[in-house]
């Protein structure tokens, strides 16, 4: 493993556990440990615990905090109140990604967002480059947070026998800044990236070994396992969550991408939002759709699709289904052949294998 790559708190855990580490995004991460289908199912039907600690932390602080959240964003932070989370697009002037964020208004003046690992430094100076002459401070806090993702339907009761506090009263895309576990002050947000129920948290990284070995203890007889970024990949493709450099970058706007919902035109001028209004206006050229094979083989992320002899584009994201046991995938369609239904070809090998476009979210968690 190169001597470059950096390393969250948990490298040796992950070893020890036989985690197969590979390089995401310039660390060094476990993709699998005991493997990809075990930890994604269980996921699904009990929970999982996974290291997210390369992830990246940006905070805006200062009497402008808002203005500059409304101007480098497309969802409308004025309408989030103290506590409360959302997922947005940090725009480009074109309308298309820098990257996708959790915002977290913890108050008027201070906001913190999750952002992708690959893209920190250039999201950071993004921030920068946008406060210029604004009163606000931003900070790149990346390296005070390890995070933990604790997902799956059992997440809540394993957490609850670890504190006082009624987790049934913190709602989905809420936070709450302090809750003590183990000793330890932890930033708790109920978000995931898995399409189940499910918290992050977010601390000081000398605590990080403590947390993770005190989860699993906590949550052993639950049968909560460690799972990699193998599942959690495959389980936010289930949920039709979009991955920075695959369905969204700086090439795709959020209309295309089929995320018009964070993307608030009515909240005033943001950057690219005249874009956005023109290509609302005109109508979509392509989008964002989802596809199940009709054939046992997968198809993976970049294989070449074809209509009626004609190439369409590539997949960007594929994989067997765990869950659904159906190979499912996303892409870019012209609009006039993104109907449910609608018949195409995947090159696999020199194959074409036939597939078509379904509905999304391929999975949907039941509520309650």
């Amino acid at each position: 493993m190169s001597e470059q790559l950096k390393l969250t708190a948990l490298g040796e855990t992950h070893r020890a556990l036989g985690g197969k580490m590979v390089d995401f995004a310039g660390w060094e991460m476990p993709v699998q440990y005991t493997g990809l289908i075990p930890e994604h199912m269980a996921v699904r039907t009990a929970a999982g615990l996974f290291d997210v600690s390369h992830m990246g932390e940006i905070e805006v602080r200062g009497r402008d905090a808002l203005r500059l959240m409304q101007l480098i964003t497309c969802n409308d932070v004025a309408k989030l109140a103290d506590r409360q989370i959302h997922y947005s697009g940090l725009m480009t002037e074109q309308g298309t990604f820098v990257d996708d964020i959790l915002v977290h208004r913890l108050h008027v003046e201070h906001f913190f967002c999750c952002v992708n690992a690959s893209n920190v430094d250039k999201d950071f100076a993004w921030f920068q480059q946008h406060a210029a002459g604004l009163e606000v401070e931003v900070l790149n806090s990346s390296s005070a947070y390890s995070q933990l993702a604790l997902q799956g339907p059992k997440a809540v009761q394993i957490l609850q026998t670890l504190t006082d506090f009624d987790l049934s009263t913190l709602k989905y895309y809420w936070c709450q800044p302090e809750i003590e576990f183990f000793g330890v002050k932890v930033f708790l947000t109920r978000t995931g990236y898995t399409g189940e129920d499910g918290f992050e948290l977010y601390f000081a990284p000398e605590h990080t070994v403590a947390i993770w070995e005190g989860l699993m203890r906590a949550g052993k007889s639950e049968g909560l396992i460690p799972a990699g970024l193998g599942a959690r990949n495959t389980l936010r493709l289930e949920a039709k969550m979009a991955l920075y450099g695959h369905e969204i970058d700086d090439t795709t706007t959020p209309l295309e991408a089929d995320l018009g919902w964070i993307c608030k035109l009515s909240k005033g001028e943001f950057l690219g939002s005249d874009v956005l209004n023109r290509q609302k206006a005109e109508g979509l050229k392509r989008k964002l759709v989802g596809f199940e094979v009709d054939d046992r083989v997968p198809v993976r992320d970049g294989y070449p699709i074809r209509h009626n002899g004609q190439d369409l584009g590539t997949v960007t994201s594929g994989s067997p289904s765990p869950f659904l046991k159906k190979n499912i995938g996303l892409a870019y369609f012209p609009i006039e052949l993104t109907e449910i239904g609608t018949a195409f070809h995947v090159l696999v090998r020199g194959r074409e294998v036939p597939a078509h476009v379904v509905p999304t979210p391929f999975y949907k968690r039941a509520k309650g």
